[in-house]
């Protein structure tokens, strides 16, 4: 059963780089743009609060000062051109009274002659201690409230001036306050902002990678446990889908591994197997014919010679049966050098046919070659011939006529067809035909069926000269044996007899 598993969808086209990228970016303009917007909140209020408030205040005693000694030299003056209607010209200062920031009195020969402004508690009591103070320019600060006095005398005559007011820092404590809080106010808000945006930026890049991450984590789990079917579906195409793909392909991978081995284990079995029952049974003869010769049997010398020649024939089976494990397990092993060179294929193929026909003739086999395209190939000529040897002591094993046929067709695509009209082989069975020590007799009860051994060498032979080979019913009702070698230009073949 195979499972799949998927990511949820959103963000598809969007990498994992461009998700950090743009959550550095927004990190930045977020806040910004939001303390900016809280700035300019509370600047319009303090503007606000500053167009409520009064016009003109005072910073220090300094200042005072220096206003009343202009509005005394401003009253001289009146006085001087005008004695009889000097205060109707103190209305032109009467501006700065308006806001009640400043208070003015003007007091002529012991009475006052001349006041405007908003009178404060405090004032009084300011005026009793300035008078107190025997000096001509007096300057007296309590609390919030300021008070300066002039003295001057014109035409025997006396007045003197006093000007009250208010210093700008009480009156603006609530300012401050008000300033301060906006202060706290941002710098809550520009933390505030930082953290939620981290939080949302943050989330925002570890959800898509968190989500792959997990995807991998159980696939790998899936895979421990022994599903190797497990396949990892994901949709996104970001860093991860490269990933995802290689975990797939490393499962693929792993099932076939596992198959293969266990393919492998099988083979060893049954190679095992094959190897106890193919010595066995010669083995079996040497040492019944051995018991024989020892218990008197043969009697004769001709029945002894024909003992020990049964004898020295069972040798060579096992022998020859060691000789082919021993070459499988090179081919295998990737032991043999290969040594490839271009050979005329269709010409390689007449000369086997010539040398082999004598002797599969003897044996009740009849090989012809038809229809031979002129085609060259990359090949080791030693191994082809070995390859054709084999596929034709099988032909020769498994016929069931009195004289069989081996009829071998080279195609102008490169394709080599050895096809005989022996029994052949069922379908299901053409498969395993080149498995080592298989044999299509599966008791092995058949003594002049082989090891088992020949196709699988020419499998291999074939596979390691990066040939293909497979077996297939042939068109008369026998086994056919389709072999393909990798072609190669006709200007560079050789003779394939050096």
């Amino acid at each position: 059963m195979c499972y799949d598993t998927r990511c949820r969808k959103g963000a598809v086209g969007m990498t994992i780089k461009k998700r950090l990228f743009c959550s550095n970016i927004l990190m930045i303009v977020v806040p910004a743009v939001i303390v900016a917007f809280v700035g300019l909140l509370c600047m319009a209020l303090l503007w606000i609060t500053l167009q409520g408030g009064s016009g003109m205040h005072l910073e220090d005693g300094e200042d005072l000062r220096y206003i009343g000694r202009d509005m005394a030299d401003q009253i001289e003056g009146f006085m001087t051109n005008t004695p009889d209607s000097w205060t109707s010209r103190m209305s032109s200062l009467e501006s700065m009274t308006e806001d009640g920031t400043f208070r003015i009195v003007v007091t002529q020969n012991g009475g006052i002659a001349y006041a405007a402004g908003e009178e404060q508690p405090t004032d009084s009591q300011l005026i009793q201690a300035a008078d107190s103070i025997d000096e001509v320019d007096v300057f007296i600060s309590v609390g919030d409230r300021s008070i300066y006095r002039i003295d001057n005398t014109l035409g025997g005559g006396s007045w003197s001036l006093y000007l009250f007011g208010t210093k700008q820092g009480h009156l603006d404590s609530g300012l401050r306050v008000i300033l301060a809080l906006a202060a706290i106010g941002l710098i809550f808000v520009v933390f505030l902002t930082i953290l939620m945006t981290n939080r949302f930026l943050t989330r925002f890049v570890v959800r898509k990678i968190e989500e792959p991450l997990n995807l991998l984590s159980e696939g790998a789990r899936r895979l421990g446990e022994g599903d190797l079917d497990f396949r990892i579906t994901y949709t996104g195409k970001d860093e991860f889908a490269p990933v995802c793909g290689a975990f797939n392909e490393m499962a693929a991978r792993l099932k076939e591994s596992v198959e293969r081995t266990r393919r492998d284990e099988e083979s060893r079995k049954e190679l095992l197997a094959g190897i106890s029952h193919d010595l066995r049974s010669p083995l079996t003869s040497i040492r019944a014919y051995v018991e024989g010769l020892l218990d008197g049997v043969a009697q004769t010398e001709e029945s002894k010679r024909r003992y020990l020649r049964t004898i020295r024939t069972k040798a060579e089976d096992i022998d020859r049966l060691v000789s082919q494990l021993f070459l499988y397990s090179k081919l295998d092993l990737e032991g043999v050098p290969m040594e490839m060179r271009p050979i005329r294929l269709d010409e390689f193929v007449t000369g086997f046919v010539d040398e082999a026909s004598l002797d599969s003739r003897t044996h009740g086999l009849e090989i012809t070659a038809e229809h031979l395209a002129p085609v060259t190939v990359s090949a080791d000529p030693e191994q082809l011939r070995r390859v054709l040897a084999n596929i034709l002591e099988n032909s020769i094993k498994y016929k069931n006529k009195e004289t069989g046929h081996l009829r071998i067709t080279l195609e102008e695509s490169g394709l080599l067809v050895l096809a005989d009209d022996g029994p052949g082989v069922p379908e299901d069975a053409l498969p395993k035909l080149f498995d080592v020590f298989y044999r299509s007799d599966p008791a092995r009860k058949n003594p002049a069926g082989g090891s088992g051994l020949g196709l699988a060498i020419a499998a291999k032979a074939v596979q390691g000269m990066g040939g293909t080979i497979r077996a297939s019913s042939g068109p008369c009702g026998g086994l056919a044996i389709e072999i393909t070698l990798s072609k190669e230009e006709a200007c560079d073949a050789e003779n394939p007899d050096r």
